[in-house]
């Protein structure tokens, strides 16, 4: 609850005084102690969420420490961020999250970049998947964005009996007759898709969407049963668009107002504890959410922040307004 509450300063000397009578060591005494793991979370949130035939989306994003030192924290480094367009230094996360037929959605998974792993974005969502299907997770679909649509990735969602929704670069090489490849933006794409064969997989169905700025983006769509993916709908693969677009809004929310960004620590343990802490908020409140409790993510800390506002303004405006009827009486007298 302090990582919702406190939007701007949540480290380890505030907690203590908010709280009082406590010492900011024993804060970070906590951080480097405890050893929670992605499994710790989705065995809170399994119990809130329809396990099976859900959507499950993948996709990245980079905590931003501008001013922190790459030598003095293992986790930290340069990742390409979406948000600068270009390589910012930080921290890059990479999230599970799943959304159940009823439309509640919570992360279900993650990890933190290490370079010490000797392992790549793409090989973290191949164990993050295997994880949750051993954890009792049955997703129906899986989707991502272009960076993980390659065809190992491909592959192994389908030996896994998953469809997926995946974005995939304009250069990527297709064809509708199984021989003579194309790239995918030279091809005549209708509104209801085209199913065509994937180069080094196998027929899919692939939908454009053109921007505001009048970029043109292709996704692919594959479904184990070859049949039902041959009938998707324009407006089946906008509501799964759609659903994936909730990984992105997580993000922001987390930044916003979880206070993943505004850690003071440097050392691996007391990071993760701390990444571990502003997901679990992060999940307090997609639930509060959805039994309608408050209208949306940052309801909150909106409220928290008003009612600062509203009792500063008020007792300003009562001392302005003593001050100006002390004058008048001196004035008079």
């Amino acid at each position: 609850m302090f990582l919702l509450a406190e939007s701007k300063y949540p480290g380890c000397t505030r907690l203590a005084e908010i709280l009082g009578g406590m010492s900011h060591d024993s804060v970070n005494r906590f951080l480097v102690r405890e050893r929670y793991e992605p499994k710790d979370l989705f065995e809170e949130v399994k119990l809130d969420i329809n396990l099976d035939n859900g959507t499950l989306s993948g996709d990245d994003t980079v905590i931003d420490k501008p001013y922190s030192d790459p030598q003095l924290t293992e986790l930290i480094g340069y990742f390409w961020s979406g948000k600068h367009h270009r390589a910012v230094k930080g921290i890059q996360l990479i999230t599970l999250y799943y959304t159940d037929g009823s439309g509640r959605s919570v992360p279900v998974n993650y990890r933190l970049y290490n370079k010490q792993d000797g392992q790549t974005k793409n090989d973290y969502l191949r164990e993050m998947i295997v994880e949750v299907l051993g954890w009792g997770l049955q997703p129906k679909i899986v989707t991502t964005d272009a960076w993980y649509s390659s065809r190992e990735n491909l592959n192994f969602l389908k030996n896994k009996d998953l469809g997926c929704l995946m974005g995939v670069a304009k250069n990527r090489k297709v064809s509708i007759n199984g021989q003579d490849y194309i790239q995918v933006q030279h091809l005549e794409i209708p509104d209801e898709g085209l199913v065509v064969h994937l180069k080094s997989f196998v027929r899919v169905k692939v939908f454009r969407r053109t921007f505001k700025n009048k970029d043109n983006r292709y996704y692919i769509m594959y479904l184990p049963d070859k049949d039902e993916c041959l009938l998707i709908t324009r407006a089946e693969f906008k509501a799964l668009h759609s659903i994936h677009w909730g990984i992105e809004c997580y993000h922001r929310a987390i930044k916003q107002v979880c206070g993943i960004e505004q850690f003071m620590v440097r050392t691996t343990e007391a990071i993760h504890t701390h990444f571990f802490s502003s997901i679990r908020a992060f999940t307090k409140l997609e639930l509060m959410r959805s039994e309608e409790l408050i209208e949306n993510w940052y309801e909150i800390q909106r409220n928290l922040s008003l009612q600062v506002a509203r009792d500063f303004i008020l007792e300003h405006l009562k001392q302005k307004v003593d001050l100006n009827a002390h004058n008048q009486f001196c004035v008079n007298a």
